[in-house]
């Protein structure tokens, strides 16, 4: 099984291009030589995601509705990190935004492709301890229901289907089983 890349890129153009992604339309030869395109969605900032714990194994999720999806969707803590900035330190900010919290140790638990078979976009999910609340302060394009609940309820959220974001289910899964094993 060979590992090198099979496609051959004949030609590429840009199509589109703001401040957070890029499109780029390539004319390739796909692997079993045929004539395609394809098109890459090239994401400027990493996607990070941050799951606040408390002691008690309690949670906080963000509720908020997604414009691509037309829905309304509950999920860890998320946003964009600059690709120059420690993910950390977009992390810390992030958290102190979107909820209010400050914390005093983040553990990162997963890095993930979220839509690897179009875009680039990576994304580092943290567990955040050791909480403190203060004011949140979400950007102007953000309007978000902060919901305090156990964490064993987060889980079932992604179990019934009520959480769908991809950063969020894996970042309860990883959780719930970083739990079970002990090393939280």
């Amino acid at each position: 099984m060979s590992t090198n890349n099979p496609w051959k890129v004949l030609n590429s153009k840009k199509i589109y291009d703001n401040n957070w992604i890029s499109l780029t339309e390539h004319q390739v030869l796909n692997p079993s030589g045929g004539p395609g395109i394809y098109g890459e969605v090239h994401f400027k900032n990493f996607a990070i995601g941050i799951l606040p714990l408390d002691e008690d194994y309690n949670t906080w999720l963000v509720g908020q509705y997604r414009f691509p999806l037309k829905a309304y969707s509950w999920e860890i803590i998320e946003g964009g990190g600059d690709l120059a900035i420690d993910p950390i330190e977009s992390a810390k900010r992030e958290l102190a935004e979107e909820s209010g919290l400050t914390a005093t140790k983040f553990t990162e638990i997963q890095r993930m492709h979220l839509s690897n078979s179009v875009s680039d976009e990576l994304a580092i999910i943290y567990i955040a301890q050791g909480l403190q609340m203060g004011q949140a302060s979400p950007e102007d394009t953000e309007e978000l229901v902060i919901k305090k609940l156990p964490f064993a309820e987060a889980c079932d959220m992604v179990i019934n289907g009520t959480i769908t974001d991809s950063m969020s289910v894996a970042g309860i899964l990883k959780t719930k089983l970083l739990i079970q094993e002990g090393k939280i």
